[in-house]
């Protein structure tokens, strides 16, 4: 019975281990709440992040057209805040070099942030993971 205890703990142990968490992948821009005001999205374009493990790339797609990287930067998760470093921006470098704090939450195939830009504008915004 002994030898069968050290087994069971360690996967008991294991099993309930947080995962890391992560925004792997690629998500869609589905629209946003700014200053209250609702947008409802993009309209003959899209806007797509794709994160790694540490960074993001963000592009404006239209179709028939190659996909323009509008954005780059940084990222870190800690529990339910993401901390964003913009390294490029193709429209501005207002924030390039600066970290933002975001609230974000993952529920199912959705990811929304919640924050408060630098220059006072709050955010909501909804992304759909990509197919």
């Amino acid at each position: 019975m002994k030898k069968y205890l050290l087994p069971l703990l360690l996967i008991a142990i294991c099993s309930f281990t947080a995962r890391k968490p992560s925004l792997k992948g690629s998500w869609i821009f589905a629209g946003g709440i700014y200053n209250g005001k609702r947008d409802s999205g993009t309209v003959g374009y899209n806007l797509k992040r794709i994160y790694d493990d540490k960074q993001f790339n963000a592009y404006v797609i239209q179709e028939g057209e190659k996909p323009e990287r509008y954005q780059s930067g940084d990222y870190q998760l800690f529990s339910d805040s993401c901390f964003e470093t913009e390294t490029y921006n193709s429209q501005s470098a207002d924030l390039t070099g600066k970290t933002l704090r975001y609230h974000y939450t993952i529920r199912h195939d959705s990811l929304i942030f919640n924050g408060v830009l630098p220059n006072g504008t709050t955010v909501e915004e909804y992304w759909q993971k990509a197919k």
